[in-house]
């Protein structure tokens, strides 16, 4: 892919030029209140609206800001940033090097990258000799917050309620509620748009059988989403059950035996997988988080793709070796006097039903997969690490229902540029972030293919190479399907290659 000739006299924050600082100081422009959203008509619409203001669509309107031209506006109903701030333990670090922020695999010249965001802060020197690869969760929390904070066109404190495609003026009308700060309605607002972005992001899940519990007021039965809220309250609890195999369920489950007393903790770990498995963390193993892999993965037939994502749990439910090391190492250091640590961890388990015992504690039924027996524990708390699911947006597109094309699991049909399949008597554009994982694979919510996916999303609507993406991402050949490859550096050779359909048989 070429990159287009630039214009003669290129704007200051054309991508591939060196980009203006944003002012990190008190002086720079806030965002502007929800009182001061983009006033647009029909006449004047938006090229992108953003439903949601996560990391991704962050990603995304901080790619559109170096993009001249491009009328972007974002919209959240929260009043603020925030990422997993119930999860934010001390000590915690992403499981993605920091190169995943928002921009730098698209654009490493974008002002908006974390680490323009550590020398607006005066850190670049202590975090160069920090040599931190995987920088800790607050950190990348505080460093959206400053994007989210400092770039423009983010309008905090709005409601989407409605979402409508106008055939006449060949536009998305959006319907929105300004909220005050008690999260009340303050106005009404509709603003105009060629094309949508949904990023809606996910919704902590909690399983069938303990969903009546979670709204006991007596006893506390809460997501992990939600950890640090409650952690006080749960740490004066006696007995305490934390539920899930994944990276956050280990991560409460450390935070939980430190401080609990030694020979005293009463905590119990349940899971449903086999083993308390560590996260696939081999560097070939990473390359299914390539845009190589996405782009293999989406041209599968849809049934062998239903058939693959459950296959690749390990991939992004497992545990961080380390934070396995640390489990061990913890309960290691507890039994160096003699006895055990009271605690249990028991993989391979299922909660049946649940149900509280008086007004103080809950009764857990458990059935183990691969014994085919069954047992019970009381409990005081439970914290159901059960993962995430993805917001279901049906409401939020009820309108446009009759013009999405679905596929035979009624799913929405997603093309490779994230793309929803519309009736072509829609001429504009909807593209989901994070909502596309039958379609595209394991990858979707990791946080280090949002710059490039966001870059795909405005390549496609502006009909441009705005960004130019690399054509090649990975050493491993995913598929038969012939591939040019890129030309040799310093060889002088003009020989391009292609990959086989088939190996030779011998």
């Amino acid at each position: 892919m070429k990159t287009p000739p630039p214009p003669n006299n290129p704007p200051e924050n054309t991508p591939g030029t060196p980009p203006p600082q944003p002012d990190p100081g008190p002086r720079a422009q806030t965002p502007p209140s929800p009182a001061e959203a983009p006033q647009t008509t029909p006449d004047q619409p938006l090229d992108i609206a953003g439903i949601g203001i996560g990391p991704f669509n962050l990603s995304l309107a901080a790619l559109a800001h170096g993009i001249p031209g491009l009328r972007t506006a974002c919209y959240d109903q929260n009043h603020t940033f925030r990422w997993h701030a119930g999860l934010l333990i001390d000590g915690t670090t992403l499981q993605v090097p920091f190169l995943a922020d928002l921009v730098t695999l698209a654009d490493p010249t974008s002002p908006w990258s974390f680490l323009n965001y550590l020398k607006s802060r005066e850190r670049l020197y202590p975090f160069y000799f920090a040599e931190r690869f995987h920088i800790q969760r607050a950190e990348y929390d505080a460093y959206c917050r400053w994007v989210s904070q400092h770039l423009p066109g983010l309008h905090f404190g709005h409601q989407i309620d409605a979402i409508r495609w106008n055939p006449e003026r060949s536009l998305f009308e959006i319907d929105f509620t300004q909220l005050d700060s008690d999260g009340e309605a303050e106005a009404l607002g509709r603003t105009y748009t060629r094309n949508l972005v949904l990023g809606v992001g996910t919704a902590p899940h909690v399983p069938d059988p303990l969903r009546p519990l979670v709204d006991a007021p007596a006893v506390p039965v809460i997501h992990s989403a939600d950890y640090l809220d409650h952690r006080e309250r749960l740490l004066a609890a006696e007995h305490i059950t934390v539920i899930g195999s994944g990276q956050s369920g280990a991560e409460v489950f450390l935070d939980l035996l430190r401080n609990r007393p030694a020979g005293r903790e009463k905590l119990h770990w349940l899971a449903r997988t086999p083993a308390f498995a560590p996260m696939e963390y081999s560097k070939l193993g990473l390359e299914q988080f390539t845009p190589d892999y996405t782009r293999y993965f989406h041209a599968l037939p849809e049934a062998v793709r239903n058939q693959l994502l459950p296959q690749q749990w390990q991939l992004h439910k497992g545990i961080a070796t380390e934070t396995l090391a640390d489990i061990h190492d913890e309960l290691y250091r507890r039994s160096l006097h003699g006895g055990w640590p009271d605690t249990v961890l028991t993989p391979g388990v299922f909660v049946r039903t649940a149900g509280r015992v008086g007004t103080t504690r809950v009764e857990l039924h458990l059935e183990h997969a691969q014994q085919g027996t069954r047992s019970r524990i009381t409990t005081d708390a439970v914290i159901l690490a059960t993962g995430y699911r993805e917001r279901p947006v049906d409401t939020l597109l009820a309108a446009l229902d009759p013009y999405i094309r679905r596929d035979h699991s009624e799913r929405p049909r997603i093309d490779e540029n994230h793309r929803l399949v519309l009736d072509p008597l829609v001429r504009g554009a909807i593209h989901v972030q994070n909502a596309e994982r039958h379609t595209h694979g394991v990858g979707t919510p990791d946080l280090g293919l949002a710059a490039w996916r966001s870059a795909t999303i405005l390549n496609a609507i502006t009909g441009k190479a705005a960004y130019p993406l690399p054509e090649r991402t990975a050493f491993t050949t995913f598929g038969l399907e012939p591939r040019t490859q890129p030309r040799p550096r310093n060889t002088g050779s003009e020989d391009r290659r292609t990959i086989p359909r088939q190996l030779p048989v011998h």
